[in-house]
């Protein structure tokens, strides 16, 4: 007779994974958070909970309509506080000090930042953290601080919802795909993907000189793991633990080739529930094997009630997602409910065929012009300066960054906070400059700054990574008593210098 299987080291590992990425989430609050979205920040969130309270009738209808702790204080050292106590909680999850009551104060401060973030926090892996992690307050253990501990063991209520979770993040991901973009179904996607993602790394600099045969084997491979792995996830066990090695394999993929935040490590968290103890403590080192339970006691009543409540719940919110998987408009990365707890997702539905870079360039020349020097600002992980080695930041993630790549296909009035980023560098502001990479003043205000466009290309050999062409002004030369600027800011509701 066949053993039935148990599931303590798939929580344990499960739980563990969570935990590095709520680490990653804090810390990227805490090191951006101020530059963003503080008082003097790019999105001041005072601003943001301001406006949404007057369009309401209040601070209440407010929370109601976003839920955050915010709403109480959101001065820059309670967002600091915040964001302290969330890298503190998540650091003892990431050691396995894990129960619901922990989890449950992690999704709740994490929601809070992504309800005030803006345009920062606006992406999957964001609600997928929500979802992920509000589904995790239900499989640790209630008070215990042991997800090992025989009296506490995981449900597999639980666990089925995850996998019901890890099926629509690949599903929908791979049917936006074939509807959004048709290099999707002639195969030439990646021919063009390594180097017009958003933040390539020098793997994607390698990959994108592969043959065209590899590209399209890469697209194949990416359809079958999307599109037909996840039906396996509720299959019997041998089944489904392979399903898991092919996703697990895709998202170390999909990690090597460029810089996609904490999206696939989070992903990665999510699939190992399809492995059970069998699998799993094979990664565990011998003496510590015997830490966990040889069998699973059954739940207790409550906990079996809660379970069923948890279920009907994620059955009924699902409605929504399920309904937008199977429309021919399918949305991507969008949410049913305010609190995230069942979303739709879904990336890269289209792959842009150029890369366009928006760069601010600033000069100190007393009477500037087109016929001054010109000089750069470098970001942290954007593709600049051409000799510069493409970033390697992954499961880390620069909001700011990211948030370029897209400007580069809009227009600068389609994103106020680019203008503010250009009033702040044009005045020398210390806070905005923790976002650079390198400032090419010191610290020192420009007398004008612009913004300029450019295509990037990958070279094809050293020694510079890219090549790039002059396209257009993305953003006029403008001074630092410029009327228009100053008129700009004003109306946004930011300071002036003259303030």
């Amino acid at each position: 007779m066949t053993a039935q299987p148990t599931w303590w080291w798939t929580r344990f590992f499960f739980l563990r994974l969570l935990g590095l990425i709520y680490v990653v989430g804090f810390a990227i609050e805490l090191s951006q958070g101020p530059a963003l979205i503080g008082s003097e920040g790019l999105l001041p969130a005072h601003l943001y909970l301001d406006k949404i309270a007057e369009a309401l009738g209040g601070s209440w209808p407010g929370f109601l309509r976003l839920p955050s702790l915010f709403w109480l204080d959101v001065s820059d050292t309670a967002l600091m506080a915040g964001a302290w106590l969330g890298l503190a909680l998540s650091l003892a999850l990431m050691l396995g000090l894990s129960n619901s009551v922990l989890l449950a104060v992690l999704w709740v401060l994490y929601m809070s930042f992504v309800h005030i973030g803006q345009t920062w926090t606006g992406y999957g892996w964001e609600i997928l953290l929500l979802e992920t992690g509000f589904l995790a307050i239900f499989l640790a253990p209630l008070t215990r601080c042991s997800d090992l501990h025989p009296s506490s063991p995981p449900s597999p209520v639980v666990l089925l919802l995850l996998r019901w979770l890890c099926f629509r993040l690949m599903l929908g991901a791979g049917l936006i795909k074939l509807r959004g973009d048709v290099c999707w179904t002639d195969l030439s996607c990646l021919v063009h993907h390594y180097e017009t993602q958003p933040n390539p790394n020098p793997l994607s600099w390698w990959l994108h000189q592969q043959p065209e045969w590899f590209h399209q084997g890469g697209v194949l491979f990416n359809h079958w793991v999307e599109l037909v792995v996840p039906w396996f996830l509720f299959a019997p066990r041998r089944l489904r633990n392979i399903a898991g090695a092919f996703l697990v394999v895709f998202q170390l993929g999909l990690i090597l080739s460029g810089n996609l935040s904490f999206l696939n490590w989070l992903t990665l968290a999510v699939c190992v529930v399809a492995f059970d103890d069998g699998w799993l403590r094979r990664l565990v080192p011998r003496r510590w094997r015997g830490a966990a339970p040889t069998g699973t006691p059954s739940l207790g009543t409550g906990a079996q009630r809660v379970g069923l409540c948890l279920a009907i719940a994620v059955a009924l919110l699902s409605l929504g997602p399920v309904m937008n998987m199977m429309s021919p408009n399918q949305a991507m990365n969008s949410s049913f409910d305010r609190l995230h707890l069942v979303n739709t997702y879904g990336a890269f539905g289209s792959v842009g065929k150029v890369r366009h870079e928006v760069v601010f360039q600033g000069t100190q020349d007393p009477q500037p012009g087109p016929q001054s020097t010109w000089e750069d600002y470098e970001f942290p992980c954007k593709p600049g300066r051409l000799d510069r080695a493409p970033c390697i930041i992954t499961p880390y993630h620069y909001r700011l960054d990211w948030q370029l790549w897209f400007a580069a296909m809009q227009r600068a009035e389609d994103n106020p906070w680019l203008i503010h980023l250009a009033a702040k560098l044009l005045h020398g502001d210390p806070g905005v400059r923790q976002l650079l990479a390198t400032d090419p003043f010191d610290g020192a205000a420009p007398t004008a700054l612009r913004v300029s466009l450019y295509r990037y290309r990958f070279t094809e050999d050293g020694p510079d990574w890219w090549t790039r062409e002059y396209r257009k002004p993305y953003l006029r030369a403008v001074t630092p008593d410029d009327p228009a600027l100053i008129a700009y800011m004003e109306h946004q509701g930011w300071p002036t210098p003259a303030d």
